[in-house]
């Protein structure tokens, strides 16, 4: 029996930390064994990683090699520690972010060797693939404005990578464009510009006959 591993990716903003828990609700409704990560983080070893990336208040040095390096540190730990056995027992991954946000972030966003990221990318993952992926995909100026409502109505947390400027966030959405362009069986462009609802609705119909011809394990 085999796993289905799905990514959710996209913007600042774009609505994906809500949509995959929406998912994973669903799909466990169907009887599915789910189980939810977030990149990076998602073990313990990955979440100590993850503070140091975005809410340490000794990061600020920190070189785009570094970051790089320190996002699929905490990818490959997850990979190997829990993607993977869940895989092999036929249980669905769902997983806020994965290796289209390194080449979108540090690959177009930091403006690193293209051909690097993805030897780095390859070392982290290995054959561990999504099998299928939902771009979020929203205007750069809903981005912005859904973040500014983020951080006005939400206890404040320090991210270091939400402090990069538009030219910035311009270079990531070209990043997950040429990404989406590159593998558009695997990655979904959803409109994520409407309602929570219309969005779960879209990605629900892509995913029901997925699950429902995969076999993937149930309760």
């Amino acid at each position: 029996m085999k796993g289905l591993f799905i990514t959710f990716e996209g913007t600042e903003g774009s609505g994906k930390s809500t949509q995959a828990p929406l998912l994973v609700d669903r799909l466990r409704e169907w009887g599915h064994t789910v189980r939810v990560f977030r990149e990076p983080g998602g073990t313990p070893i990955g979440e100590e990683i993850r503070h140091t990336l975005k809410h340490s208040h000794a990061n600020a040095a920190m070189t785009a090699e570094a970051e790089l390096l320190l996002m699929n540190a905490s990818r490959a730990q997850l990979v190997r520690e829990v993607i993977r056995p869940a895989l092999a027992r036929g249980e669905v991954i769902v997983c806020d972010r994965f290796y289209d946000s390194t080449t979108a972030y540090q690959g177009y966003g930091r403006q690193l060797d293209l051909t690097t990221v993805r030897h780095v990318i390859d070392l982290a993952v290995g054959p561990t693939r999504p099998d299928l992926t939902f771009f979020l995909k929203v205007p750069l100026a809903l981005s912005e404005e859904r973040l500014r409502s983020r951080q006005a109505t939400m206890p404040f947390i320090r991210d270091r990578i939400e402090e990069a400027d538009r030219a910035f966030f311009e270079r990531v959405a070209q990043g997950y464009d040429a990404a989406a362009a590159a593998e558009p069986k695997r990655i979904q462009i959803i409109n994520a510009s409407g309602t929570v609802a219309e969005i779960q609705s879209a990605i629900w119909r892509i995913v029901a006959p997925l699950v429902a011809t995969r076999g993937v394990q149930t309760w």
